[in-house]
């Protein structure tokens, strides 16, 4: 079966939903969705998630897949998208893989999984964290899983406690696995569109105007809504840039106005790292921003990559 995917990726703010849907309008195909928050539902405008003038009319997929107050792995992605993928591929049309969760994507394209796991040592590692702090975790995942402490930063707690549930569990590295799984020939082939910036300090802006916005569209109220609904502070969603500060600022530990500037910065911290990951990748071709991002090279470059990869 053609198993060929375009992905586009890149850091947070830098055009990828825009142009995702114009391949997709261009090659007749239909987006996947690779955001690990834009799985769940009723978490819309801190997401960025696309509206439905945005997606144009291009069917989108793995959006609203998950309650907010329940955890989400990429094993439970790669079990919900690559059946999606598989199926757009069987009705004739091109999978547009697009987002900026380098994990999901690898993952994703790999075909690589986790096996399932009862959640009762996740539980006690999140005890942990809570009792003893979350950098004590993270210098022990250093001792036993060095290389995927590396790609991990010392806040990001969700990605710290399934590293240590995977070595725990299987007594395997969670970068081990990973390692033997890109032994085996991919699920999907794929050519990577990577987006980016000439000037750093472009993208900065977009960032700034960005959370701006999220803050004119009502993302406080967003925040303030889930808080009601039950979702607990402590969920996994509820760790996301823009809904862990403005939380925070809505249970008063500190002004709105401080919070929002924490949202910046935190985000252009994010968008370094996305961009760290998604650069160890020789084989990604990166378009730079100039007035636009130059869709007639990605398109290009996807039907290039369609025409020498064709079966």
């Amino acid at each position: 079966m053609d198993n060929r995917v375009i992905v586009v990726c890149g850091p947070t703010a830098s055009g990828k939903t825009a142009l995702g849907v114009a391949l997709a309008k261009a090659l007749d195909g239909e987006v996947v969705s690779a955001d690990s928050m834009q799985v769940y539902r009723g978490m819309d405008i801190g997401t960025a998630k696309p509206t439905a003038e945005e997606m144009e009319g291009v069917p989108h997929h793995m959006l609203d897949v998950a309650d907010p107050a329940e955890d989400f792995s990429v094993a439970r992605y790669v079990d919900l998208a690559a059946p999606m993928v598989e199926d757009i591929l069987r009705r004739g049309k091109r999978p547009l893989v697009v987002g900026g969760t380098g994990l999901y994507i690898d993952n994703l394209l790999a075909g690589r999984s986790f096996p399932p796991f009862a959640g009762e040592v996740r539980n006690k590692l999140a005890a942990r964290a809570a009792e003893e702090g979350l950098d004590k975790l993270y210098a022990e995942l250093g001792r036993v899983d060095p290389v995927r402490q590396g790609e991990i930063s010392p806040n990001d707690e969700k990605r710290i406690l399934r590293a240590l549930e995977i070595y725990y569990e299987t007594d395997k590295p969670m970068s081990v696995w990973s390692a033997e799984s890109r032994t085996q020939p991919p699920r999907f082939q794929a050519v990577r569109i990577g987006l980016d910036f000439q000037e750093r300090r472009d993208l900065w802006v977009r960032i700034d105007r960005r959370v701006d916005q999220m803050m004119a569209q009502g993302l406080a109220d967003e925040a303030r809504q889930l808080l009601q609904s039950g979702v607990p502070p402590t969920a996994t969603a509820m760790q996301a840039i823009g809904y862990k500060e403005l939380t925070a600022a809505l249970l008063g530990h500190e002004p709105l106005e401080a919070a929002v500037e924490t949202v910046k910065l935190r985000t252009r911290q994010y968008a370094k790292r996305q961009l760290s990951w998604f650069r160890r990748y020789q084989d990604t071709f990166w378009i730079r921003w100039e007035k636009q991002p130059n869709f007639s090279h990605a398109l290009s470059l996807s039907t290039a990559f369609l025409k020498e990869c064709g079966v």
